[in-house]
């Protein structure tokens, strides 16, 4: 039995999130509280396995409340957001402190999605609720890291100039990682498909470029895929690469519609496979599920290489998983060290 503790200041809020949970025989709400404050007293009472945790709360707010969360007592969190920018700023920095995913707060309404939301909302607590977690140390400002020094051993041009990153759970401290260790001389562009919802994509973009040493954009159409530049696709809509004679631009699309995730890490891949064959590098990161596996396998089968992040450092070794199983990964690569196997694979 997973037991959840749900912290929310809307009565609405807690019983919505309550009765999606306990539809589900193997969870359990097993209390509920309306501010951080109470939420805390909660945890050590009931010591549960996931919380979810409302950010906008009187008395004590939930980035307080979670701090203290990871600092004491360390467990799954998902936030309860709003899709507004202020709401994706505050999520974001959530997961820099420890949060591991997070659930839209207009999503948790009774509408014709219920079912998908049901859905989602118990897929997440079910896997994260499996997960170990670590203190965090008290402070974790967001600051420039150190970037990774190109090998003193290569000489001359990059075999390998466009990389691919698919990531879906726990992505964005994994990707702020990766970006923000890279130096400013980086020999390749970098197109990121992180499942986000649309009002994510833009902050989340800002974000890294704030805190990393190559350029950050949220993609748009006709952007130039340029070394030391990273995009990131925007929630909603898929992005696409296409090879031109000199330049390669960058495509947003609706398209393919029945994908199941926009943005798609096998719509990214394949296009990046089809555009650059084995001038492209494709990372898997922490995510549940298996996109990016027929992606990958496509880069792949054109001469490309790809890297899946190691089991212990994903939230979620889904999508990793599914990369190794099918025997697609040339290396499998904690978070710590991705930037410079990036760096390492653009050679070999």
């Amino acid at each position: 039995m997973i037991n959840v503790v749900v912290i929310d200041d809307s009565a609405f809020m807690r019983k919505a999130i309550s009765t999606m949970l306990e539809k589900d025989p193997g969870i359990k709400v097993v209390a509920t509280a309306r501010d951080g404050e109470e939420g805390l007293k909660k945890i050590r009472l009931h010591n549960p396995d996931v919380v979810t945790l409302d950010i906008e709360m009187p008395k004590m707010d939930g980035l307080t409340a979670l701090r203290h969360i990871m600092m004491e007592m360390p467990r799954p969190v998902i936030m309860v957001s709003s899709l507004t920018t202020e709401g994706a700023e505050s999520t974001l920095k959530a997961m820099d402190l420890g949060a591991v995913d997070f659930i839209p707060k207009q999503l948790a309404k009774v509408s014709l999605d219920i079912v998908k939301i049901e859905t989602d909302l118990i897929s997440k607590v079910k896997i994260v609720a499996r997960r170990k977690m670590r203190p965090v140390p008290r402070m974790r400002p967001v600051a420039r890291r150190a970037p990774v020094a190109a090998p003193k051993t290569r000489i001359g041009r990059p075999k390998r100039d466009v990389v691919m990153i698919g990531v879906s759970t726990g992505g964005p401290p994994a990707v702020q990682k990766i970006l923000s260790s890279l130096p400013k001389d980086f020999p390749a562009g970098i197109v990121i498909a992180q499942h986000m919802p649309k009002a994510f994509t833009g902050p989340f973009a800002n974000r890294l470029n704030s805190v990393s040493q190559i350029t950050v954009k949220e993609a748009e159409t006709g952007d130039r895929l340029l070394p030391g530049h990273a995009f990131v696709a925007p929630g909603g809509s898929h992005l696409m690469i296409d090879q031109k004679i000199s330049r390669i631009e960058l495509i947003v699309t609706p398209e393919p519609k029945e994908a199941l995730y926009k943005p798609s890490a096998n719509v990214l891949a394949t296009s990046v496979a089809n555009a650059v064959g084995r001038r492209a590098l494709g990372v898997i990161l922490t995510g549940m599920g298996n996109d990016g596996r027929d992606g990958i396998r496509d880069l792949k089968s054109m001469g490309g290489r790809a890297i899946a992040q190691s089991d212990s450092s994903c939230v979620v070794y889904g999508m990793p998983k599914a990369i190794v199983d099918g025997g697609l990964a040339d290396e499998i690569v904690d978070i710590d060290d991705m930037a410079e196997a990036i760096i390492n694979n653009l050679y070999l």
